[in-house]
């Protein structure tokens, strides 16, 4: 994570470069005047770039250690984190995608449409959370 963070601020201070360089060309090419569009969208990027440096040194910082997969001797098997309990068998992601599907054909086609999604959606999340309240799985 420590090199994506400085790879993010050289590519920071480039993108400042690359805008007072572009900035200068373009005083020069269009006589006297500033090409904004391209000096602006160079100096998003380069903001864009320093947000991201910062975001991912205050994690690399947070987190207090490297991760094994920033470790050149780890194996695949040391990053691989518990990633929940999903129900093999369980039918309620089907209607909870058919749900958004026709939400958003709902929003594409007729609004009233959404409507009736957004009910079969509400019954789809409610019964996914709760289908081991109830039946046979009941805890």
């Amino acid at each position: 994570m420590r090199a994506n963070t400085n790879l993010f601020w050289i590519l920071f201070a480039f993108m400042l470069l690359a805008d007072a360089a572009y900035t200068v060309w373009s005083l020069i090419w269009y006589e006297g005047q500033v090409e904004w569009v391209g000096t602006v969208g160079i100096g998003l990027a380069a903001i864009l770039s320093a947000f991201l440096a910062f975001y991912l040194g205050r994690v690399h910082k947070a987190q207090g250690a490297e991760l094994p997969e920033d470790l050149l001797d780890s194996n695949i098997d040391d990053g691989d984190p518990e990633m929940g309990f999903y129900s093999p068998w369980s039918w309620w992601p089907i209607i909870l995608a058919g749900g958004g599907a026709l939400m958003v054909l709902g929003l594409a086609v007729g609004f009233w449409i959404s409507f009736i999604a957004g009910a079969l959606l509400l019954v789809a999340i409610v019964g996914w959370v709760f289908e081991y309240y109830r039946g046979y799985f009941a805890r």
